[in-house]
C-alpha cells in the first residue's frame, strides 16, 4: 500500500507528507479488498505515524480545502467511496479509525473515552500536517467529530454530520443494535462469519439502507472482509461498549442540548428522513439547537450518500469550499 494508484488525471498537494510502510495486523482479505477497490481509481492511500507510534491509514483524493472523513462503526474509510469519487475541489482524506480498515488498533479507556478520542483526533491532524480542517463524520464517526468540534473549535473549519450521530438528544438504538451491546450475546454474534447476505440484512434492519446497499456490491465485499477481521471486531466491540449500554447511551458519551447550543462551528447536517437512530423530528431539533446549522433531509436511512451520492457530494463540496 502507500502508493498512488493512478496518477495521470490526479493533482496532489503532497508537500510535508511522509510515506510509511504498512504494519500488517489485519486479515489478508481486508488487505486484498482494499487493494482491489483502490486499483485504477484516482485515490492515494498511505499510512501516517501518530505520536504514539501507531499508524493511521488514510485514503486521499482531490485538491482544495482539507476535509477529514471519519467513518462509523463497522466500516472503514473506503465505505465513503461513492462520496470520495464525486467530491469536487476538496482535498478529501478518508481515515480508517483505530483497528478498522488498515489502521493500527488503539486500546482506548472505557472511562475517559471521549477525552481519549479528542486526543486521538488531535494527533491525527498533527500527523497530517493540518492546523485546522473540515470534519465530516458518519454515525459513530459523527459523534467523534462533534466531540472534537466542541473541544477544539479552533481546529475545525466546517463540521458535517452525515446521518444521525449516536448519543444526540432524542436518538435511539434500533433493536438489533441493542442486542449487539448485550454482554456475551454481542460477542457471540461477532463470532458468526459475515456473508454478503448477513451484511445486506444488517443494512436493512439496523441502517434502513437495505435497498441502497445492493447498488454497491464492492462496499458489501468491503464490509464482509472487515466484519471477519478479528482486529476490527475488537475495535468495534470496544467502541460500542464505550458509548452504549443495552438500553441507553452512556452518560459520558452523550452530547446534551446545552452542548449543541454552545457549538461554535458552522455545521451541515445531512440526515435521512427514516434514519433508524433518529427521525426527521430529531434532525430538526438538532439543527435548531446548533447556533449556525443547516439541515438537508434526504429520502434515506442511516447512510444518505449510498442512495444519493451525487446530491450529498454536491452539498458537501459547496459547504466545505465556502
Amino acid at each position: 500500500m502507500g502508493r498512488l494508484v493512478d496518477s495521470s488525471p490526479c493533482v496532489w498537494a503532497t508537500e510535508g507528507r511522509t510515506m510509511t510502510t504498512q504494519h500488517v495486523v489485519h486479515a489478508d482479505d481486508v488487505v486484498r479488498v482494499h487493494e482491489r477497490l483502490l486499483r485504477d481509481r484516482c485515490l492515494q492511500d498511505r499510512h501516517v505515524d501518530a505520536s504514539d507510534g501507531r499508524r493511521i491509514h488514510v485514503v486521499e483524493t482531490g485538491d482544495g480545502p482539507p476535509l477529514v472523513l471519519l467513518h462509523g462503526a463497522g466500516a472503514p474509510g473506503l465505505f465513503f467511496l461513492p462520496l470520495l469519487e464525486r467530491l469536487e475541489r476538496v482535498r478529501a482524506i478518508a481515515v480508517d479509525r483505530p483497528g478498522r480498515g488498515l489502521s493500527d488498533p488503539v486500546d482506548f479507556p472505557l472511562h475517559g473515552y471521549r477525552q481519549a478520542v479528542v486526543a486521538w483526533v488531535d494527533g491525527l491532524l498533527d500527523a497530517l500536517g493540518l492546523d485546522a480542517a473540515g470534519l465530516l463524520g458518519h454515525s459513530g464517526g459523527g459523534l467523534w467529530a462533534l466531540w472534537y468540534a466542541l473541544a477544539r473549535p479552533d481546529r475545525v473549519r466546517r463540521l458535517v454530520l452525515l446521518g444521525a450521530a449516536p448519543a444526540l438528544p432524542g436518538t435511539t438504538m434500533p433493536l438489533p443494535f441493542r442486542v449487539l451491546v448485550m454482554p456475551g450475546i454481542g460477542r457471540l454474534l461477532q463470532r458468526i462469519p459475515s456473508t454478503p447476505t448477513s451484511v445486506m440484512q444488517f443494512a436493512r434492519l439496523v441502517a434502513g439502507e437495505g435497498e441502497t446497499i445492493v447498488d454497491h456490491p464492492e462496499l458489501v465485499d468491503l464490509l464482509v472482509a472487515g466484519d471477519n477481521d478479528p482486529v476490527a471486531a475488537v475495535a468495534d466491540r470496544g467502541e460500542v461498549r464505550a458509548i452504549a449500554a443495552p438500553h441507553r447511551w452512556r452518560p459520558g458519551a452523550r452530547v446534551s442540548a446545552d452542548e449543541l447550543r454552545q457549538l461554535a462551528v458552522v455545521t451541515l447536517l445531512l440526515w435521512g428522513d427514516h434514519d433508524p437512530f433518529g427521525d426527521a423530528a430529531v434532525a430538526r431539533a438538532t439543527a435548531r439547537a446548533i447556533p449556525d446549522a443547516r439541515l438537508e433531509l434526504l429520502p434515506a436511512g442511516h447512510g444518505p450518500w449510498l442512495g444519493h451520492p451525487d446530491r450529498v457530494a454536491e452539498l458537501v463540496s459547496e459547504f466545505v469550499r465556502r
